[in-house]
């Protein structure tokens, strides 16, 4: 008897930047930075050294931006193995 293996979930297409601009207008340059730091730390699982890397920042940078937000009330992924 053969089993069937579903294929993982595709991952959204990547949206040109002519379809992300429009989303953006009315967010200042502060929360866009914000939703890019956290959704890049939560896509790296927490780990900040690889998301200093993906981000072009030095980590002691990136601390410093979770330092802030933490201080702001904002939640901010957990490193995960």
């Amino acid at each position: 008897m053969t089993h069937a293996v579903s294929a993982p979930p595709m991952p959204a297409p990547a949206l040109a930047p002519n379809e992300i601009v429009p989303l953006l207008i009315g967010s200042t340059v502060g929360e866009v930075e914000r939703e890019l730091v956290l959704q890049t730390l939560g896509r790296c699982s927490g780990n900040r050294t690889r998301a200093a890397r993906v981000l072009g920042v030095s980590v002691r940078t990136l601390r410093n931006k979770i330092r802030q937000y933490v201080a702001e009330g904002i939640d901010v992924p957990e490193h995960r193995d």
